[in-house]
């Protein structure tokens, strides 16, 4: 008989797994994972998007590849999401004049798409909106359509800013609409 607090060895074991999984994904996945990707064609159409979206929104968005996290945070077990709220503070997305920052973050070793917004753009569109846009890219990505899915995704966070925060007056582009890739 186990004592009430053990573990299932299976829970534990199939855990174990999953972590060696995730380990082995980050130690294999690099820059040419990205590059191949991502190419120059691809990080141009979605800079195009990034900067169609800027004409109609008061939002500004920054999309990141990071190919792979160090492994110190992989053995730390640190999410996409919480690399994302790193990378949000780190590239200061926030420190825009209207508070209109967007990071959508994609860590390719684990195929997932994070979305971060100011907290005022965040409390207008909800998370709910951000995690579809987010599983849309997720599933674009798993057919290995990188492109399409990052323009998709941002064309579609360019028409939530554009609903909830509509371009007025000049437009002003506080940071760059390139890619950035980590």
């Amino acid at each position: 008989m186990q004592p009430a607090d053990a573990a299932p060895k299976h829970g534990s074991t199939q855990a174990a797994s999953t972590r060696l999984k995730r380990f082995a994904r980050h130690l294999a996945t690099d820059h040419r994972a990205v590059r191949k990707a991502f190419p120059r064609e691809a990080l141009a159409r979605i800079e195009a998007a990034i900067s169609a979206g800027e004409r109609s929104h008061a939002g500004q968005v920054r999309f990141v590849v990071e190919a792979a996290l160090p492994l110190s945070l992989v053995l730390a077990r640190q999410t996409a999401r919480e690399r994302a709220l790193d990378v949000f503070g780190r590239l200061r997305v926030w420190d825009t004049e209207g508070n209109s920052g967007v990071l959508v973050y994609l860590l390719l070793a684990d195929r997932r798409v994070e979305i971060i917004a100011d907290r005022g753009i965040h409390r207008e569109v909800g998370e709910a909106q951000w995690q579809s846009i987010c599983r849309t890219m997720e599933a674009a990505f798993r057919d290995r359509r990188f492109a399409d899915g990052a323009v998709a995704g941002i064309d579609a966070v360019s028409a939530l800013l554009s609903r909830h925060f509509p371009r007025t007056g000049a437009a002003i582009n506080e940071l760059p609409d390139q890619p950035i890739i980590l």
